[in-house]
């Protein structure tokens, strides 16, 4: 599974850790997120993500 940045702040989602602070176990791809999350760093939504280079 890809690895996600955020472009505003540089925020690395990966789906082998998840979002523990989000209640996103391990091992949800990015495509599977729910619609409403945001980056636990900055706050934004999924469109100021892009997957890792």
């Amino acid at each position: 599974m890809k690895k996600y940045v955020c472009l505003v702040c540089g925020y690395v989602y990966d789906p082998a850790v998840g979002d523990p602070e989000g209640d996103i176990p391990a091992g949800t791809a990015f495509e599977e997120l729910p619609e409403e999350w945001t980056c636990p760093l900055c706050g934004l939504g999924k469109d100021e993500f892009a997957p890792e280079e």
